[in-house]
């Protein structure tokens, strides 16, 4: 029997028209279309393509059981979380061995701190799989913002607001240009890491780039306790005059 194939789709960071045209493609084609979503929620990704779906598609929501590392002990985030990606690739293998392609959705990027990645370690192995690349947030910040990332031969560093703050500030004294995300809870720190580094005065900072509620703050302004996790600070790589 043939086995369906995995479809691995970036729909871009939220403005709907910066969806490729391969991905809208295979998006029509698919039987099953999946997608990561908090609980009683929509979810972004979900929202960007929802006007292109067709009647006759199944859709596959694959609920997220919870949405915070921060879990009362004995609960291990990593545990949870991986034996949900367990669960979501043996609901998406069901579709997969009854001959049914699966588009599984993913805001940005698929590899790009996209969670189809970790179905796609869990499948692609014994199911044929297709990754569509998409716009990540990190472009669509930089384009929102105005903000040319890198010139000539500067190079780029993507950070994680997680790290500890000496890593962060390490990294950020070595970088010519720097992306940090995965900030919310994390942000009172990367600003203070920023400002020690005398980076505050470069660094640019947007909430929900390209999509329909974005906002774009000063740095200085942005309200510690309601930075959301769609947000992001470029420190763009010093102007070179060309």
């Amino acid at each position: 029997m043939v086995r369906g194939r995995l479809l691995g789709l970036g729909v871009g960071p939220g403005d709907p028209e910066l969806i490729t045209v391969k991905a809208l493609r295979l998006l029509r084609e698919a039987p099953v279309v999946a997608y990561f979503v908090a609980k009683g929620k929509r979810g972004n990704a979900f929202g960007i393509i929802e006007a292109h779906l067709q009647a006759e598609q199944t859709l596959l929501p694959l609920v997220y059981p919870v949405t915070t590392e921060a879990l009362p002990a004995p609960l291990s985030y990593e545990q949870v979380i991986s034996d949900f990606y367990d669960e979501a690739a043996v609901q998406v293998a069901e579709h997969l061995d009854a001959g049914r392609d699966v588009a599984v959705i993913c805001e940005g990027d698929p590899f790009f701190y996209g969670s189809y990645m970790y179905l796609h370690d869990r499948l692609a192995r014994q199911h044929e799989a297709e990754v569509v690349p998409g716009v990540c947030s990190m472009l669509g910040g930089a384009s929102v913002l105005g903000a040319p990332l890198v010139y000539r031969n500067q190079s780029l560093s993507v950070l994680s607001g997680v790290l500890p703050a000496e890593e962060l500030k390490r990294r950020l004294a070595d970088a010519d240009a720097a992306v940090i995300m995965k900030l919310g809870r994390n942000f009172p720190k990367v600003r203070q890491v920023l400002g020690e580094l005398g980076l505050d005065g470069r660094a640019l900072y947007v909430e929900r780039a390209t999509m329909a509620n974005q906002k774009i703050v000063p740095l200085d302004n942005v309200d510690p306790q309601s930075s959301p996790y769609f947000s992001l600070i470029i420190v763009p790589g010093e102007k070179w005059q060309g």
